[in-house]
């Protein structure tokens, strides 16, 4: 669902974190990261609900900061919030292979000629250029100290 309306988002806003963004906080279809830090730090984690929401705020910075990040890093596209509703089931989505899809798209507009900056999740094409090309990463401090790049 792509839909960009500010009611629409508001509205999923106020079912997924019981609380809505101001028109300042967000940017046409993105939410910024400073509401997102600001609700994270201030919610009160007594009950099951308040753990859910900290845990949806935070996986939405991940999203909007190293998955799925866009060139200005101030905010996150809206669009990711319905993939939250499944609280249970969320672990069970193919977040490789969308943020693999989302690396491949921008490298490839990054090839333009006319582009000076590139977006998406670069620590993974990091990791992918230090296994691949070990003389331009740094000297590791133990053999094998990527584990989870590897992996």
């Amino acid at each position: 669902m792509t839909m960009s309306s500010f009611e629409a988002m508001e509205a999923e806003c106020l079912l997924q974190f019981g609380v809505a963004p101001r028109k300042e906080d967000c940017r046409s279809s993105c939410i910024k990261l400073t509401w997102l830090r600001n609700l994270k730090e201030n919610l009160e984690l007594t009950d099951e609900i308040s753990i859910q929401r900290y845990v949806r705020c935070h996986i939405m910075l991940l999203i909007g900061t190293i998955l799925f990040g866009d060139k200005s890093g101030a905010g996150v596209h809206w669009k990711f919030l319905p993939l939250l509703r499944d609280f249970v089931n969320i672990g069970q989505f193919s977040w490789g292979s969308a943020c693999l899809a989302h690396l491949y798209r921008a490298l490839c507009r990054a090839s333009r000629y006319n582009c000076k900056e590139i977006d998406g999740p670069l620590t993974l094409l990091l990791d992918w250029a230090w296994i691949r090309l070990p003389y331009i990463s740094p000297f590791p401090r133990e053999p094998r100290s990527f584990p989870l790049a590897n992996r």
